[in-house]
């Protein structure tokens, strides 16, 4: 198949359907580790949907005049079309366009974010997963299962879901361990106004006894302490000393270590054999188990029976908040049962000979660091009980952080076994048979495609010859892809905004471990790269983002499309992408709002005006389009026609959701970046006004050529 060089696609014209794909994408967006689960094996920033992904590979090949609702649930075969994604992230373009039949090629600067796609395209047999999974739980899964043992209330042996640990820093004044405690409340249901039991520790005798959500005065049923269970010990940023009550600064004590602080083991939630949890103090026999667990790690450091991260962390803006705390290295990351479970994992992963198996069961080890650390939380129950570590875009450090059973029970959330089931097992069934969201009834209801090869080329195709449907990754800098000029019919892509959160810095938690494993690079410290496109400086971002359309401009055909998606709260975020867009040599023949993944609420600028929005970008080479260049007057007004189409299908738009419609819009009028202007002006006047269609209607002409 070919696609001819002037001919109009229907996600150039007004006629693209977005209220279709947005309700899609909405239902998708509830359950999407459910609806899509090869793009959820492992963790990355970010994800887009496939539903929003699908729609746009059908928009940026079905002609004008297309019924795109009709065309989405039929299965389509575009051989000989090749599509190209250079930042590949968690592989929605690569996955989506493989179930259309495009011959995929993806690139990404991040290895992580590479060999997470690779797992999840990749080889993967049923059969050999679940007898290597069995091997492992007959070998390393026994040996962690005994390590989180204890006994009940009535003495009977049972396994450990959680154990609980709160942070100690020293008194500035006394020099005595201060439990960080916020509050003394240390379980509570999600829904709390359904079920309002909460479970209270006792500041006093380290009892846990039941209580009600909201009450402020307790009292202890052991030692009979009244108390208010809502108020602890650390407020913010200060913590007033339980032995002297001085009042103090949390930094300043833990400037005085020389190591990261301590922690203290206070409880556990055991779960019998009939199925029922009980929240208990811990006990010395569980302090006993803990100190066995390190004698024996020490043990096989020693003897060199197993490999732990190495790596140190690197200053950067989303790990230096750890780094204040002494977490210098990812290790650091880890208690010491947790290193051991880990180490004892990995080792029994490095040696299953199956070598597809090897390195899926390596990818979700690694999609298990996330949930078993020191940074990670107790959300409760009535919901996965593990807040994982990222839940902050930044490495927090958690003050009452819960230790999972690594391994897992039948009602674990976030261990090996659980995440087995529910990521590896379930990619497997979604491959052998890909569905689509069924936008009336919510459910996966619709076959659209036929099975995932399972296949990842092994050549980057320098010399342009790829096979049809075929997929091809490569980890590298993408403003130099090595491929042939006009060799690719279509770019589409969702590139990284100018943003705080850099993906590599967090990506290095995972690279730590994943440097050890066979395929592994044990020479790289960092995944961090001067070419990744995130900055957070518009300047940088632009001129970086720019050399990678730059090289797009170069690979694809004179009549292909580049298509991307993008939302930004700021004019100077839009005025970037425009410097990028234009400075390549493209210029914008139309956008489309389209629901995004989830509502977003960056700090200040959008706690009160969320986005829920991404704007659908589509491109030409500069001199390949024929459509007459709208005026602002012209821009404005389709943006209002759009937002209004969303109204009328049901969406609560913010203000920030109009704005970026209205910028989205704007770039449409640009054939230079002397026009850029537009977005401060527009800033500046949608902020005067109570919604940005008033402004619209009230828009002055700009300058611009």
């Amino acid at each position: 198949m070919t696609l001819r060089k002037n001919s109009v696609r229907l996600i150039e014209t007004d006629a693209f359907p977005f209220e279709f794909i947005s309700r899609l994408a909405e239902h998708e967006s509830w359950r999407k580790e459910i609806h899509r689960p090869i793009y959820h094996i492992h963790k990355w920033w970010a994800k887009r949907l496939g539903s929003v992904f699908r729609g746009i590979l059908l928009g940026t090949t079905l002609p004008d005049g297309s019924d795109l609702a009709a065309e989405f649930y039929k299965v389509h075969n575009f051989c000989g079309l090749k599509v190209f994604d250079p930042f590949v992230g968690s592989g929605t373009t690569i996955g989506e366009a493989h179930k259309l039949g495009f011959t995929a090629l993806g690139r990404d600067i991040n290895p992580v974010a590479v060999e997470s796609v690779r797992t999840a395209l990749g080889p993967m047999d049923r059969k050999a997963l679940q007898d290597a999974f069995k091997k492992l739980s007959e070998g390393a899964g026994k040996q962690i299962r005994a390590i989180y043992r204890s006994k009940n209330s009535q003495g009977r042996p049972c396994d450990v879901l959680y154990y609980f640990w709160v942070m100690q820093v020293p008194c500035l004044a006394c020099r005595k361990p201060v439990d960080l405690f916020s509050s003394w409340i240390i379980a509570r249901n999600a829904y709390p106004n359904r079920k309002p039991v909460v479970q209270i520790l006792c500041p006093s005798c380290g009892a846990i006894f039941p209580g009600m959500h909201g009450q402020e005065s307790v009292t202890c049923r052991s030692c009979g302490l009244q108390f208010n269970p809502l108020m602890g010990v650390a407020k913010g940023s200060k913590a007033t000393c339980s032995h002297c009550r001085q009042k103090f600064s949390i930094l300043d004590a833990v400037a005085s270590l020389h190591s990261r602080p301590e922690f203290r083991l206070y409880a556990k939630l055991v779960l019998a054999s009939d199925g029922t949890k009980e929240y208990l103090p811990a006990n010395a026999d569980d302090h006993e188990l803990y100190r066995q667990c390190i004698h024996r790690l020490q043990g096989e450091i020693e003897h060199g029976e197993i490999l732990l991260p190495t790596l140190e962390l690197k200053d950067g803006y989303n790990t230096r908040q750890a780094l204040s705390y002494h977490f210098a290295t990812w290790r650091n990351f880890f208690n010491d049962r947790q290193l051991l479970a880990l180490s004892w994992l990995q080792r029994e992963i490095f040696r299953i000979e199956d070598a597809p198996a090897r390195a899926a069961l390596s990818t979700l080890f690694s999609g298990v660091l996330e949930f078993n650390n020191l940074f990670a939380s107790y959300k409760g129950e009535g919901t996965g009980a593990v807040r994982h570590m990222f839940s902050h875009h930044i490495l927090k450090p958690e003050r009452a952080p819960i230790e999972a059973n690594v391994w897992g029970t039948p009602k674990s959330s976030g261990s090996f076994s659980n995440l087995f089931r529910s990521r590896l097992l379930r990619a497997i069934e979604y491959r052998l048979a890909p569905t689509e969201v069924n936008g009336a009834a919510g459910g996966n209801a619709w076959l659209c495609a036929p099975p995932f090869s399972g296949q990842i080329e092994q050549r980057w195709p320098i010399d342009g010859h790829c096979a049809n449907r075929g997929i091809y990754l490569s980890c590298g800098d993408s403003a130099d892809t090595g491929l042939p000029d006009a060799s690719i019919d279509l770019v589409v892509t969702d590139p990284p905004f100018f943003d705080n959160v850099h993906y590599s810095e967090l990506a290095d938690f995972f690279h730590a471990w994943q440097q050890l494993t066979p395929r592994g690079n044990p020479h790289a410290t960092t995944t961090r790269s001067p070419a990744e496109v995130q900055d957070v400086d518009p300047a940088s971002f632009a001129v970086k983002l720019k050399g990678v359309f730059q090289e797009c401009a170069r690979i694809l055909k004179d009549g292909g499309l580049l298509v991307f998606t993008y939302h930004h709260s700021r004019d100077e975020g839009w005025k970037a992408v425009a410097e990028a867009m234009l400075g390549a040599g493209f210029i914008v023949v139309n956008s489309q709002p389209v629901k995004s993944e989830m509502s977003v609420a960056t700090p200040k600028a959008q706690a009160k005006e969320p986005i829920q929005l991404d704007i659908i970008i589509v491109c030409r080479k500069r001199g390949m389009s024929e459509a007459v260049t709208p005026t602002v007057a012209e821009a404005t007004e389709a943006a209002r026609g759009k937002i209004h189409r969303l109204q009328a299908a049901g969406f609560k738009l913010s203000r920030n959701d109009q704005k970026i419609v209205v910028f989205g819009q704007l770039l449409t009028t640009l054939r230079s970046l002397d026009g850029a202007a537009c977005f401060a002006q527009a800033e500046r006047e949608l902020e005067q006004v109570e919604s940005p269609m008033v402004a619209a209607r009230t828009q002055v002409e700009f300058d611009f050529r």
